[in-house]
């Protein structure tokens, strides 16, 4: 099992056993392409960690509310 960190606040540490996915791996998951990831990425509108400044990361369980929230507005649409 695997232990990563996500900051929630500037001063709290959330411990989650998820490994995270990267641009590639969410971008399959979601059925979208990776540009349109980045772009989401930078209009900060899917939830998203920084590794090391530059590299992006999700977690799994935060895409599935994405996803189902995304979902729910095309079918609205």
């Amino acid at each position: 099992m695997r232990l990563t960190c996500r900051e929630a606040t500037p001063t709290t540490t959330i411990l989650t056993d998820e490994i995270p996915l990267n641009v590639k791996e969410a971008a399959t998951f979601l059925g979208v392409s990776r540009q349109t990831v980045y772009v989401w990425v930078e209009r900060k509108q899917i939830p998203h960690l920084r590794v090391m400044g530059r590299n992006i990361r999700f977690l799994k369980s935060e895409l599935d509310s994405f996803r189902a929230s995304f979902k729910q507005e095309m079918e609205n649409e």
